[in-house]
């Protein structure tokens, strides 16, 4: 809410330097990165997910073997919790969500 009343600010004293809106591509799932979902296994792997905290998102995954970890890694998740019986809890950090 802040980013967004400092964006009205800044457009109100600079109309023609700040452009009205920031398009943002929508994640394929929320919370979750196109790379990360790619990262997992693809969506066909993914049984759920949710955020657990702000700097965490738990998802069960059908085969846990097809993650690739490195790849995570690339995508921005700091670590990786397996929980057992496909669950994992992926520590991704503050991020912004479009």
């Amino acid at each position: 809410m802040f980013d967004k009343l400092q964006q009205a600010f800044w457009k109100a004293l600079t109309p023609d330097l700040v452009p009205d809106e920031i398009k943002v591509a929508a994640n394929p799932i929320e919370g979750l990165s196109a790379a990360m979902i790619s990262a997992l296994g693809g969506v066909d792997n993914l049984k759920s997910q949710q955020p657990v905290a702000l700097t965490r998102v738990r998802v069960a995954l059908h085969d846990a073997a097809r993650v690739d970890r490195q790849a995570l890694s690339v995508a921005g998740v700091a670590g990786v919790m397996p929980l057992g019986d496909g669950v994992l809890h992926l520590i991704t950090g503050l991020r912004t969500q479009g």
